[in-house]
């Protein structure tokens, strides 16, 4: 591919490869090092290598959007602190409108790399804490109001001067948080991750040299531009609209409202979603730099799975939204439930590009994870905050069925095990399965959500979630069949039983109360009557579907599935003799 750059192929191969390793070990120590949960087992957390003027140009398997958020970061330490940067200097933020964090619960820490007095890089990372205060245990109020009910706030602020901590900043931070030493722990586990970036990069600039290692990362950006601008040219022109809903957070009929309109024309791509809701006053408000994280990752699994998701990206798709809309809202308006919409965003994306494509067709998917906060004090006085993403289900794409009880999309994190969460927190769990006939029928099924219960073993404790899909349902296509919704309940099958909207803060647990967490399933895909009788049945004997859905819903004649029923038993039982 030509070139302005004019580095040989297989330099430039072995650099890609070779900053792609760097953040792939700045990453795993993220994780070895995390003093959370969240960091160490759910992985909520992603590294990046920016140019000087905050392009990304070297990522691997992070979570997008921590991709178009950094960006953000460094341009608004740029813009605060000009030319007083300096090397052995690290600076921290949570703000999402003054530096683009994707909530105020995660900490975003960059640190420059300076060769020669000239700023040639910068090594970032951002990730979730335990607890930065605010008005309820744990930090991410889904009630919040305004985003001063939502933690602390911190504008870019040098946190490490010339190599030398900061004291009065860190006496702040840790004045400000339920959890100061896990908070800290992250943090500082961040810095270091930063200063193992830079020393790598300066060990590939005293291999290649400073003047190939910035040509490398405009090619990098150059050839993800081409390559998009490439398979674009492939779909025919048009415009396509499509909309897109997720729980308003209050009664059955609330939603909240995504439009997109799409124009491709030759090698150009407009996602327009200015006729999308106002900015409401609840947490599912985003930043711009969330919906690009959404469209990009739509548009690299539709478009060219192979495109790296750098600076360049941007440069070939156009993205609308309206000020003031949900989508780019005015400050104060809260932001820490920011997935649910960033999810629907990549739905809404991938529906318009399927239809460009139509041999890429996804169903709806379970929704997010949920951040589920359960926080209060330990039988010895200590205070302790978990923090779940629990995993739903995909759904069935073209060919395929869907995934089951996994994280989806954007969401890339792990579901922490419950033998580490028994072992960390006073909780106990009673079912980690996933829940029959949950995936929405088709010929190809979606998958199924999963349902977590646990008992609560601390005198009491404040119960957050985040979540979604408990009123708008995960939709099927082409006559598929919607899944099964989420659900959060206390004290399921008792006298005192009660259900919770999909989001919420505060809710009081007293020692011995029972709590299910139920995801939503993913939407089917074709008639669930084209499904072939061999594969309801397999479903049927897997536990995914009930017998009486397998007639009712999938048609299977109930004869032929009892004879086969009843064959499997007597195999079953001749093998266990």
């Amino acid at each position: 591919m030509p070139s302005r750059w004019r580095v040989d192929p297989i330099t430039y191969q072995v650099i890609c490869s070779r900053l792609s390793g760097i953040v792939q070990e700045m990453q795993d120590n993220i994780f070895r090092t995390g003093y959370s949960t969240i960091v160490r087992e759910s992985q909520d957390a992603g590294c990046v290598l920016l140019d000087a003027t905050g392009n990304v140009v070297g990522e691997h398997s992070v979570i997008p959007l921590h991709i178009t958020s950094l960006p953000g970061t460094v341009r608004a330490v740029l813009e605060r602190f000009g030319d007083d940067i300096h090397s052995g200097d690290a600076f921290i933020t949570n703000h999402p409108y003054i530096a683009e964090v994707t909530h105020s619960v995660d900490t975003s820490v960059v640190t420059p790399l300076i060769v020669d007095d000239r700023l040639v890089a910068f090594c970032g990372s951002i990730a979730h804490k335990s607890d930065l205060g605010g008005m309820v245990r744990g930090t991410g109020n889904g009630s919040a109001r305004e985003i001063f009910q939502e933690g602390t706030l911190y504008p870019p602020i040098r946190y490490v001067s010339r190599g030398v901590l900061e004291r009065d900043i860190d006496a702040i931070i840790r004045a400000n948080t339920r959890t100061p030493q896990t908070v800290i722990g992250d943090i500082r586990g961040q810095v270091g991750v930063a200063r193992l970036g830079e020393r790598r990069l300066r060990e590939s600039i005293e291999r290649y040299g400073l003047e190939t290692l910035l040509a490398v990362f405009g090619e990098k950006q150059d050839n993800a531009e081409a390559r998009v601008r490439e398979a674009l040219r492939r779909l025919p022109d048009g415009v396509v609209e499509a909309e897109k809903r997720i729980d308003g957070g209050g009664g059955p009929a609330e939603s909240v409202r995504f439009h997109l309109r799409l124009v491709k024309t030759g090698d150009r791509i407009v996602f327009d979603f200015s006729q999308s809701s106002d900015q409401v006053t609840m947490p599912i408000n985003v930043r711009p730099s969330i919906v690009r994280g959404a469209v990009h990752t739509a548009a690299i699994g539709l478009l060219d799975p192979t495109v790296e998701n750098n600076g360049g990206l941007g440069r070939a798709i156009e993205i609308r939204v309206r000020p003031g809309s949900i989508l780019d809202p005015v400050f104060p308006a809260p932001t820490n439930a920011y997935m649910n919409t960033a999810m629907a965003l990549t739905e809404l994306s991938i529906a318009a590009l399927s239809r460009l494509s139509p041999e890429r067709q996804v169903a709806d998917v379970g929704g997010v994870g949920g951040g589920l906060v359960i926080a209060g004090e330990r039988p010895d006085g200590g205070y302790f905050s978990t923090y779940e993403l629990i995993g739903s289900a995909y759904g069935a794409r073209t060919g395929k069925d869907g995934v089951s009880g996994i994280s989806v999309l954007i969401s890339t994190c792990n579901t922490a095990p419950i033998e580490i969460m028994e072992n960390e927190f006073p909780i106990r769990f009673r079912r980690w399965e996933l829940i029959r006939d949950s995936g929405g029928p088709g010929a190809f099924r979606g998958g199924l959500g999963p349902v977590r219960e646990y008992d609560l073993l601390a005198k009491e404790a404040q119960l957050t979630l985040r979540g979604g899909k408990h009123v708008v349902f995960a939709e099927g296509l082409a006559g598929g069949l919607p899944a099964r919704r989420g659900n959060c309940i206390i004290n399921p099958g008792r006298d005192d039983e009660r259900a919770l909207p999909s989001r919420f803060s505060g809710v009081a647990l007293r020692c011995g109360d029972v709590l299910r967490i139920e995801k939503s399933g993913g939407g089917g895909l074709g008639v669930p009557t084209a499904r072939p009788f061999a594969q309801v049945l397999d479903d049927v004997l897997d536990g995914y579907v009930t017998r009486q859905a397998a007639i009712d819903v999938y048609g299977a004649d109930p004869e032929r599935i009892d004879r086969e029923l009843v064959a499997w038993n007597d195999v079953k039982e001749e093998v266990l003799r």
